[in-house]
């Protein structure tokens, strides 16, 4: 509002001045008092103007000043929001990877169990004289095992190669 004031104490001065050139000629001169009142009336709209200008630019520097906060607020929500998107995310995958190392766990234990019930089944072949049934459960028993081994390890060296790849990404913030 001080940007007004100086505009509108200059308004009120010419008015005043003018009014006192009106009164100190005393002529009653219809020509001149036209003169003056017309000068007041355009003065007017030049001021008229000269306030619209200075709202106007007001109102552009309120407008984009709020445009700029509301630039960094939509920023500041932008980052938290990933910031909690990639903490659910690392939250999630932690999640799944404890509920995928219990399964499997379960899964080993169950296995483990079978494989030895086969190579104790295969033994007491082997000892109660039916040797090559007892091989042939001994042998098939020792291949699935090592199966199930090759395959365990190959699901690590995916797992970790998967993990080293993901590290050297960089995060996406765009989206």
């Amino acid at each position: 509002m001080l940007k007004f004031l100086g505009a509108i104490l200059v308004v009120q001065i010419v008015t005043i001045g003018l009014l006192f050139a009106v009164t100190r000629t005393g002529i009653e001169d219809t020509q001149l008092r036209l003169t003056i009142a017309l000068l007041e009336i355009l003065f007017c709209i030049l001021a008229g103007f000269w306030f619209s200008s200075m709202a106007r630019h007001r109102h552009r520097d309120e407008l984009d000043s709020i445009k700029e906060q509301h630039a960094r607020e939509r920023e500041e929500l932008r980052v938290h929001a990933e910031r909690q998107k990639a903490r659910v995310v690392n939250k999630s995958q932690k999640q799944l990877l404890k509920e995928t190392r219990r399964a499997h766990a379960a899964a080993n234990f169950k296995v483990t169990i079978s494989f030895a019930g086969a190579l104790t089944f295969g033994a007491i072949m082997l000892y109660s004289q039916f040797v090559t049934f007892g091989l042939l459960i001994l042998t098939s028993a020792g291949g699935g095992l090592a199966g199930y081994l090759a395959r365990g390890k190959m699901m690590e060296k995916s797992r970790h190669a998967k993990l080293s790849i993901k590290r050297r990404q960089p995060p996406r913030l765009d989206k």
